[in-house]
């Protein structure tokens, strides 16, 4: 393990050595808090370095949420062709501009970290001359180190012997170790809490979805208390620093991308309020039917010409009167002609 996360033991261990080196100049190098803040600051520089991700991350969840439906029915419509549909959907995550591999990308990267931090506090052992950055003074310094009797490179079920090798006793241990894990369980929840609040009604509409999520909701604090008790101190002090921090950050985000889509919607409502509106009662014109327009014009000039030469050759045919029509512009009825033959021949 050490030859294969190398890459990463030494700036993890160099950023630990960096705080420690900060708080021990105030509270004294072997003393515990300043070791615990060390800690703690290292989780946070570490965040610090991977909150752009997760700005990521944040972002390509809410564009996937826009576009939830459009998933849901490619799934439908390729249900039987899983190759085709995963063509589809990727091809529908490049328009949109979303990687899905960026979600996971924040919570990939902690893990080598976890694993590294784990390992540095592992070797701070008795004896030991060197513990990758930290010289022989800083191993020494460690291990001396304690929060009200509890050695922070220990762990609450290590046999009674180990840790009478470190100066403590298990009833030191748990003392300062329960409320760890209580403290963080709980910082454990209200993160998976807020996640699920903050995931969109199309992700949460799907049963499986939602059952995951509420049993992760749950499970996640119930793991962080039966792991604890085969963790070393500092490990659940990473912990505890990790929720609390997620748990702002979470808070911090989500505040920041919801003002960006409020500035995004209105954009996009003064963008409609500046476009060109037709006047009360006239239609729209489209601009095929205008193109239409422009076309028969040239047409019905030529045909108007045709009708008015023929209506001339008629009119002088007919003395300038139309078909039909008295002399003096009155019409001819042929009804009204053969009631008034009718009560001539009456009178008669």
């Amino acid at each position: 393990m050490e030859s294969f996360f190398s890459f990463i033991l030494y700036p993890v261990s160099a950023i630990l050595w960096f705080w420690h080196k900060v708080f021990g100049a105030v509270l004294g190098p072997d003393n515990g808090f300043a070791w615990a803040l060390s800690v703690f600051f290292l989780v946070f520089s570490l965040r610090v370095v991977l909150l752009k991700p997760a700005i990521s991350q944040l972002r390509a969840g809410r564009k996937m949420a826009k576009f939830a439906p459009q998933i849901q029915k490619l799934r439908e419509k390729y249900k039987n062709d899983r190759q085709r549909m995963a063509q589809e959907m990727q091809k529908l995550q490049s328009e949109h501009g979303v990687n899905p591999l960026g979600g996971c990308l924040p919570a990939l990267l902690q893990i080598p970290v976890f694993l590294s931090l784990f390992h540095v506090l592992r070797n701070f052992t008795p004896g030991a001359q060197s513990n990758f950055i930290f010289d022989r003074a800083g191993v020494e310094s460690f291990i001396n180190a304690s929060i009200f009797g509890a050695k922070l490179s220990n762990w609450i079920t290590q046999p009674e012997a180990e840790l009478a090798l470190f100066g403590t006793d298990r009833t030191s241990m748990m003392v300062v170790g329960i409320p760890l894990m209580l403290v963080a369980s709980v910082a454990t929840f209200f993160t998976m809490r807020l996640s699920v609040k903050k995931q969109t009604d199309a992700a949460m509409a799907n049963p499986q979805s939602a059952m995951m999520a509420k049993f992760m909701m749950y499970i996640a604090p119930v793991g962080a208390i039966i792991s604890g008790w085969f963790l070393p101190i500092a490990v659940l002090l990473y912990w505890l620093a990790n929720n609390v921090w997620t748990l702002g950050q979470q808070h911090f985000l989500t505040k920041k991308i919801d003002r960006e889509q409020e500035r995004e919607k209105a954009k996009e409502i003064e963008a409609k309020k500046a476009a060109p509106r037709p006047k009360p009662g006239q239609k729209p014109v489209r601009a095929e039917a205008k193109n239409d327009e422009e076309d028969a014009e040239p047409a019905a000039a030529t045909t108007g010409g045709t009708t008015q030469s023929g209506g001339a050759k008629q009119a002088g045919g007919t003395n300038g009167q139309r078909p039909g029509t008295r002399p003096g512009g009155k019409k001819n009825r042929p009804g009204k002609q053969a009631a008034s033959a009718k009560k001539g021949k009456k009178r008669r």
